[in-house]
């Protein structure tokens, strides 16, 4: 299995995921990579780790996915592997719950989500997003 780490999808990643069937509700699972210390394209707050710069995204971000009638579920450090190989370990995994596709793509493409895309840009070094609809039982 290839495991590619990115912080922005090509054009083509991203008219798949939002050609998807609408089919109400998913959680988002983001295994996020940051950079040791945080490159903003303008130079600025050099003084800061990548995780401090993804946290001003994502405090922000939180609120955008609550407005979307969303939520973070779920936010912690990695602190190990049981099963498994990865060349690069991630630092954090995150869940965040969407209404709708159709409100994520409305979030994503907003001036709102643009304004701060700058401080995950400047933090990450990579990440993968995986679109989660709920099994059998759950």
């Amino acid at each position: 299995m290839k495991v590619e780490n990115a912080v922005m999808p090509s054009p083509e990643q991203a008219m798949g995921f939002f050609g998807m069937e609408e089919d109400g509700p998913f959680v988002m699972v983001n295994l996020l990579r940051f950079k040791e210390k945080a490159e903003y394209a303008d130079g600025s707050d050099s003084h800061l780790s990548g995780a401090e710069a993804y946290a001003r995204y994502g405090e922000e971000v939180r609120k955008l996915v609550e407005g979307l009638g969303g939520r973070i579920r779920y936010q912690g450090r990695v602190a190990g592997l049981l099963l498994g190989e990865v060349e690069d370990m991630w630092d954090v995994v995150a869940l965040a719950e969407y209404p709708s596709l159709a409100a994520f793509r409305e979030m994503a493409m907003s001036p709102a989500m643009h304004a701060i895309e700058h401080h995950r840009v400047a933090g990450l070094a990579g990440q993968l997003n995986i679109r989660t609809k709920p099994g059998v039982g759950f």
